[in-house]
């Protein structure tokens, strides 16, 4: 539609838990009877039929936008927006404070920056966000925020809730409902920032020992440094791994019944993104007496030395080795998270898939401390939301006795001022984290579960209209899953396309075509979704750093289907075993049989024992695929899911790490044909203490 077909926007709708809006009235307050929204009319309609927003039309008429259409235009026209359209007033005080008397003494330039600022290609009540950033960037690619304050309203004489984009722009009047989405009356002109997320970092009042030394350091330099990959793009179609395009018509076939097609399209620029945590300085002094920053250099070499007794003695602070460089690097991860986006609880339905009494909601990423790992849970019971570094299942241990409370992370309405900006965000927590032995010998002597869809940061970076590949949907669909509707127009699913040499961590052959899944809670899948891999294709996974010792590694997938094909396995360059034939069930591979028809717990244990000996494992327990508002424990899990056990889990090999060096997994595809895929759901890598523990047997969980 429109623009939005150019840029093959990766449509993805977070729609997060409600939050009920009431606005302040003021002078600006244009009246209720103004208000009216008929049935028939667009947004542009509704703007030219109420006079209050004739110069906001007049800078609509001017704008041409990316593509030289009039957005005055492509608002009067079938789509999804949303409009934060500004009074007269408001267009006034603006010009006013650039010395400006009229709308025409604007630059066609100005005019496209205050529109494409103005507008969302999707449609955003106030009843469908959190406070924090909006899902989608503006037409301008910049990120909108939004926050709400209790504030006095002199003619009601009460304290009421006020709603502010962008921390300074007020909506006076909210959710006119349009034909092609809605539209917000604003006070002022809406603005978006330009500033890098190390700029927002330094802006911040209340970190600001974290703030010097990223500087001293030189990590402020990777943040602000790297924005846009220049090397991007394609030269024309025929570059495309293949013709998958959200808007030429072609699908691609991933079931050999042709029950199942994805849309695919691939990224139009290419970001690079960061989350950062912060401690604020109040905590600091609080929990360490931490005042200077030589207070906090004691505190980085506290926390290092001991695990890094041979670099104890690095002075120079930009070296990756010094204590305070890791300290500082190590709060900082090379993705977009957002507070319900850093797990796949997202706020919504994919929660309700998990039985959270056992298991927490997690996810683990590598961070800017070189061989390093950090993970992101959101437990449920009395310590709700979202932590790093946590070990347990809710509010306890777990069933091998491990807890770790780790550091919790602030919720959106706990900031006061912006921690958003155009390549990243930034997190307050309660604790600092680190790297360190409670890390590395309690909180990671765990299975590591890391959803495939986490494995590259180009999975969870920005694209051009503010959407990660990683969870997105299609419109107001968060989870439209794949169709056998062969037309692109009609596939709800959207999914992202990656080229090799553009999806760090991987190395793919020219013939491997990859892209990351839409989710669907219909899907057999751990956490809804899973990258796929098609054709001929023979890639190289860098896998996720992990503490030295020995570890099994494992993939989760679907398989039994005719064109699951054949897959050789190596770890370190090594063959791991004889190839392994995807178009085979559990129950044709090892036998596979139900918990329920093996009977007691000792049955089930010796079976698991048996199937793990030649190499297998049933899936998790913990995770229950089917839509549903509440979680259903007696329903169907990936661990007795399917009655040919097709939801499997495969032993590749084990490797012995030093904590230092970096590991391989290479999967190289066998058949000599283009239409055999692999599901990439989820990789294991399990300590020895853990799968080879003769007193705390592995959860099935």
């Amino acid at each position: 539609m429109n623009s939005s077909k150019i840029k093959l926007w990766a449509i993805a709708l977070f729609v997060i838990s409600a939050l009920q809006v009431a606005v302040v009235s003021c002078s600006d307050d244009p009246g209720v009877e103004n208000y009216y929204t008929q049935s028939r009319e667009y947004a542009a309609d509704y703007l030219k039929n109420r006079g209050q927003y004739s110069e906001y039309l007049k800078i609509l008429d001017r704008a041409r936008g990316e593509y030289n259409l009039r957005l005055v235009d492509m608002l009067g026209t079938y789509g999804s927006y949303t409009v934060f359209a500004p009074t007269n007033e408001a267009v006034e005080k603006y010009l006013a404070g650039r010395g400006l008397s009229s709308v025409e003494e604007l630059s066609v330039e100005d005019c496209d920056t205050i529109a494409l600022n103005s507008i969302i290609e999707a449609a955003y009540f106030t009843t469908d966000v959190n406070e924090g950033p909006y899902p989608k960037s503006n037409m301008l690619e910049h990120i909108l925020s939004v926050k709400s304050y209790q504030e006095w309203d002199a003619q009601k004489q009460d304290s009421v809730l006020a709603l502010y984009i962008n921390q300074d722009s007020q909506v006076i009047h909210a959710d006119d409902s349009v034909s092609n989405g809605v539209v917000h009356t604003v006070s002022t002109v809406v603005g978006s920032p330009n500033d890098l997320i190390g700029a927002v970092i330094l802006k911040d009042t209340n970190c600001t020992l974290y703030a010097k030394a990223f500087q001293m350091t030189g990590i402020m330099d990777t943040l602000q440094d790297h924005y846009v990959d220049p090397t991007y793009g394609w030269a024309s179609d025929k570059d495309r791994i293949d013709s998958c395009t959200w808007t030429n018509d072609k699908m691609l076939l991933i079931t050999a019944d042709g029950n199942e097609y994805d849309n695919v399209a691939y990224p139009a620029k290419r970001y690079f993104n960061y989350t950062v945590f912060l401690c604020p300085d109040s905590i600091l002094k609080e929990k360490y007496g931490i005042e200077t920053m030589d207070d906090l250099r004691a505190k980085a070499h506290e926390l290092y030395d001991p695990v890094f007794p041979e670099d104890a003695d690095i002075t120079d602070e930009t070296d990756r080795r010094n204590a305070l460089n890791r300290f500082i690097s190590y709060h900082v991860i090379d993705r977009y998270g957002d507070y319900y986006s850093l797990t796949c609880m997202n706020n919504d339905q994919l929660q309700y898939e998990f039985n959270r009494m056992k298991y927490d909601i997690c996810d683990w990423y590598g961070t800017l401390m070189p061989y390093s790992m950090m993970k992101l849970s959101f437990p449920s019971g009395t310590q709700p939301g979202l932590y790093v570094n946590r070990r347990g299942v809710r509010h306890h241990a777990d069933e091998r006795g491990g807890y770790y409370r780790g550091a919790k992370v602030a919720r959106p309405n706990e900031y006061t001022g912006i921690n958003t900006a155009l390549n990243g965000i930034f997190h307050y927590i309660d604790d600092i984290v680190a790297y360190d032995r409670n890390m590395q010998e309690i909180v990671m002597n765990d299975c590591i579960r890391m959803d495939c869809t986490t494995l590259s940061p180009d999975f969870m970076t920005k694209l051009t209209d503010g959407e990660v590949a990683r969870g997105h949907g299609n419109g107001d669909n968060k989870y439209p899953g794949g169709s056998n509707n062969t037309s692109a127009a009609n596939n709800p699913g959207r999914n992202v396309g990656f080229k090799p040499g553009y999806a760090r961590n991987f190395q793919m052959s020219p013939q491997t075509h990859m892209h990351v899944r839409c989710r669907s809670l219909w899907y057999g899948c751990y956490e809804a979704d899973e990258v796929l891999f098609k054709g001929r294709y023979d890639f190289t996974l860098t896998l996720p750093p992990v503490p030295a010792g020995t570890y099994e590694i494992r993939m989760f997938t679907n398989a039994g289907y005719s064109t699951r094909g054949i897959i050789q396995v190596y770890i370190d360059g090594e063959p791991q075993g004889i190839p392994f034939d995807m178009r085979k069930n559990g129950k044709e591979l090892f036998g596979w049989t139900s918990d329920s028809d093996l009977g007691d717990d000792d049955a089930i244990a010796a079976f698991d024992k048996s199937i793990h000996n030649l190499g297998w494992m049933k899936g998790p327990k913990c995770y229950h695929p089917q839509p549903r508002s509440s979680f259903d424990a007696s329903s169907s899990n990936l661990r007795n899911g399917d009655a040919n056990g097709r939801q499997i889990r495969k032993i590749f090999g084990t490797f012995t790490s030093d904590g230092k060096t970096n590991h391989y997994l290479r999967i190289q595809q066998k058949m000599e044909s283009d239409n055999n895929e692999l599901p990439f759901d989820f990789i294991e890598l399990c300590p020895n203490s853990v799968y080879n523990n003769e007193y705390f047997p592995e959860p099935v969980w």
